[in-house]
Parts: structure tokens; C-alpha cells; sequence
């Protein structure tokens, strides 16, 4: 199995996924789609105004259940930089995770 070395947080919607965005400062954020209050569409919009105030770029990725057509290109447009498709499989969410890894801080997996 692959134990990554990851601080995770949660949110159960998007308004959460915001604030978390703004207290945690996470490299990497794993969007879903489909949630209450603001969908992730939403969410990943304020999010990615905060990374352009900051000056920053942070992936965000989209979490949908089917691989959505002509929803793709809504998806890309809302400034989500990939996706993956439900059910989701480890060694993707860990490939995005390991291609988010700043430079300066220690890998988050290791090959023991």
C-alpha cells in the first residue's frame, strides 16, 4: 500500500472549502463537484481569485462521478486544472498529489 506522508482536511461543502482554503494553505486541492450550499464549480472560483490576489497557483482538482461530456469544458472553465472520475483510484490522486509537492518541503511518499 502507499502511506503518504499528507496533512488532509475536509470540508463537507463548499463554503467550507473556502475558509479551509484561506486557514489551512494547502498545496493541493481536491474538489468535489456535486455539494451543498456552493457546488465545487463555485468554490473553486473564489478559490482560484484568492490564488490570483496571492499570486499563486495551486491545483485544484475536480472530483466527479461520471466523466461528463460537454461538462468537461465547464469544468475546465470554472479554473480546475484536472479531474478525475469516480470511483477514484489511488495512484492518480497520489500522482496530483506528488506533482503538488513544493519543492522545498519533504516528499510525501517514500519508495521503503
Amino acid at each position: 500500500g502507499m502511506n503518504l506522508d499528507i496533512d488532509l482536511q475536509f470540508a463537507t461543502n463548499g463554503i467550507e472549502a473556502v475558509d479551509l482554503y484561506q486557514s489551512f494553505d494547502p498545496d493541493i486541492v481536491f474538489m468535489d463537484i456535486s455539494m451543498p450550499e456552493m457546488d465545487g464549480k463555485e468554490a473553486t472560483g473564489k478559490i482560484k481569485e484568492m490564488q490570483a490576489q496571492a499570486g499563486k497557483h495551486v491545483p485544484v482538482v475536480a472530483m466527479t462521478a461520471h466523466a461528463m461530456g460537454g461538462d468537461k469544458e465547464d469544468i475546465l472553465a470554472a479554473g480546475l486544472d484536472e479531474f478525475l472520475t469516480k470511483p477514484l483510484k489511488k495512484a492518480l490522486i497520489a500522482q496530483q498529489i506528488m506533482q503538488a509537492c513544493p519543492d522545498n518541503v519533504r516528499p510525501p511518499h517514500s519508495d521503503a
